[in-house]
């Protein structure tokens, strides 16, 4: 590999990895991806196979180091974030099934603890709320239900610890780390002091000896094992949650800057500053990141399931062959034909954090088409985008005034011009749609030297495609339409 310098990012997402090579412009020069499987025991109950995840790494790595010409600098690692794995570090096994951010089952326990009162002091400290959702319940029941004990060889981390330790050689030498945007979603990470919380680890039973060292999200954090990495000794040097890596690689870089990657669920992120903001009601305050310029807060709403639905409606359903005839199919019809789709396959996240909510398609006629379904599965994802930003309009200075985009969702026009409409805002969209994997690259690379500052990043970003807004004939009556089908799906399973 004697050519031009590159950086390699390994995104290690909910449905499978992707590993990329980008260039110092940010150009992507090498892509490959691997889908792994999904294991849903129990209704609400999602799983990985840990080592399926770290199998599809090194099939993408080596596949991606094959096939570009490159000087590889330095790795980035971005991960789906919340999930928690178990394993140990003599054997290098993982000692249960990954608990994947998707899971419902400690619904239950979450409200035990609201109920006993630890919400406010959770939510002072960490900037979330209690759900599922988040890391520290799912530890706790692996610990008191799914057959984890504790030993000094337990190791627990997310997703990015997992490929980190088994990347700087597992068993021989891996480095057991992480950094603040993927610690700061677990509810044991104390976002001010930027440290394991010890009140939060004794709340949820969990050791501090098993959880990773919290470093910068741009620093170096180890070296590759060559055996491990397609050959390759190099430092891995950037690490960010996928979201957060998301609102980097869109260059996001200021505060006031805004995006929603369209994926799995759907999030959307406001760069808040270097102090953190109040969190409104139904938002999450997330790090951002960290580097040698400092730490950046961000204003976050995280949507459960977007792209998922168009998956449920292709595997679960058969309305779809392939996920790509999503778009198409939905600009086939100029609207649902009054059909509200609520897709709380896994519960509502924000601005309702809801674990009870169950899916619901409404206003269902004997003349409605699949075409009709398919565009109402769109449009809820723009819906759902809408009533985040609305949350966060609640805690910032400036309305956000432009949106940029990002996933695989994003690449439908109908979408995009459907989301400025509804928001009334202008949104863009990039060339280079895999912003998550761009921004751990950036990371990495902004670690290294490779990029001179973060005000060069944003620099470098530009939009291929904008969508400017347009009047949306009977905007008030639609949305209000989606939120009965809202209020519809919440009464729905509620115990």
């Amino acid at each position: 590999m004697s050519g031009p310098a590159a950086v390699l990012a390994i995104d290690a997402g909910t449905t499978g990895v992707r590993t990329v090579a980008v260039d110092p412009d940010g150009h992507l020069l090498g892509y490959a991806y691997r889908e792994f499987p999904q294991h849903f025991p129990r209704p609400g109950w999602v799983e990985h196979d840990a080592d399926d995840i770290w199998r599809a790494v090194q099939d993408t790595l080596a596949e991606v180091v094959a096939s570009v010409d490159c000087e590889i600098v330095a790795v980035g690692i971005t991960n789906q974030r919340e999930t928690v794995v178990a394993w140990d570090r003599d054997s290098g096994a993982p000692l249960a099934r990954a608990l994947v951010w998707q899971d419902r089952r400690t619904a239950r326990r979450c409200e035990e603890l609201r109920a006993a009162g630890h919400e406010p002091f959770v939510r002072a400290h960490t900037g979330l709320v209690l759900d599922p959702y988040f890391s520290a319940t799912k530890l706790e029941w692996l610990l008191t239900e799914g057959g984890v004990a504790p030993s000094p060889q337990l190791a627990f981390g997310t997703v990015d610890s997992w490929v980190l330790w088994n990347l700087t050689g597992g068993t021989d030498g891996g480095v057991h780390a992480t950094e603040p945007s993927n610690a700061s979603r677990t509810l044991l990470f104390d976002i001010d002091a930027l440290a394991w919380s010890d009140e939060l680890l004794a709340l949820f039973g969990v050791p501090p000896t098993c959880l990773p060292e919290v470093r910068a999200s741009a620093g170096r954090f180890g070296v590759t094992a060559p055996g491990a990495a397609a050959g390759l000794s190099v430092p891995v040097s950037g690490i960010a949650g996928d979201q957060q890596a998301s609102l980097f690689g869109q260059a996001c870089v200021v505060a006031g800057m805004a995006k929603n990657t369209y994926g799995t669920g759907s999030f959307v992120l406001v760069h808040a500053g270097a102090t953190r903001p109040p969190s409104p009601d139904g938002v999450l305050t997330t790090v951002a990141w960290t580097t040698s310029e400092g730490v950046a807060y961000a204003l976050e709403g995280s949507v459960f399931v977007t792209g998922a639905a168009i998956q449920w409606l292709r595997d679960g359903l058969g309305v779809l062959d392939d996920a790509a005839d999503a778009g198409p199919l939905a600009a086939s019809v100029p609207d649902t034909g009054g059909v509200v789709f609520v897709p709380a396959l896994t519960g509502l996240g924000a601005p309702w954090w809801d674990p009870y909510a169950r899916g619901a398609m409404l206003g269902i006629t004997r003349g409605t088409t699949r075409a009709q379904v398919v565009r109402a599965a769109v449009e809820a994802m723009a819906w759902q985008t809408a009533d985040v930003v609305d949350a966060i309009a609640q805690s910032v200075a400036d309305p956000v005034i432009e949106l940029r985009v990002d996933g695989g969702a994003a690449a439908m026009d109908v979408l995009c011009q459907f989301q400025a409409d509804v928001l009334d805002v202008t949104v863009r969209r990039p060339a280079i749609l895999e912003s998550t994997a761009r921004g751990a690259a950036l990371l990495a690379g902004f670690a290294e030297g490779v990029f001179p500052s973060i005000a060069s990043i944003g620099d470098a970003w530009h939009a291929a495609t904008t969508f400017t807004p347009s009047p949306l004939p009977d905007l008030d009556a639609r949305r209000a339409a989606w939120h009965r089908g809202v209020d519809r799906a919440r009464d729905w399973a509620r115990p």
